[in-house]
């Protein structure tokens, strides 16, 4: 067997075992986590709880901050709302 067929197949091989692995960690945007999130929570203890955000979007006003945050998982999204970069109001989609 030639030398490059055996690092294809090494590199295939540490590929599968990636995936394998990635199946296996889960989301992190569940129910249980999204009932974990209080008022007046930090966007970095959500972000600990949660992960990175889909999707922020922000707004200063003086010296107002507001930011909307939007996590996407399987069959269910959750939208935080930050004033001050402390959690005001959170909503679940499923579907």
């Amino acid at each position: 067997m030639s030398e490059a067929i055996k690092t294809i197949g090494v590199i295939l091989l540490f590929f599968f075992t990636l995936a394998c692995l990635c199946s296996a960690c889960g989301s992190s945007i569940t129910t249980d986590n999204f009932e974990k999130i209080t008022t007046e929570m930090t966007f970095q203890e959500v972000k600990a709880i949660l992960g990175e955000p889909t999707e922020t979007t922000s707004i200063n006003f003086g010296p107002l901050s507001g930011t909307m945050s939007i996590w996407k998982g399987k069959g269910i999204t959750i939208n935080i709302q930050f004033l001050n970069s402390k959690v005001k109001a959170k909503q679940l989609f499923k579907g």
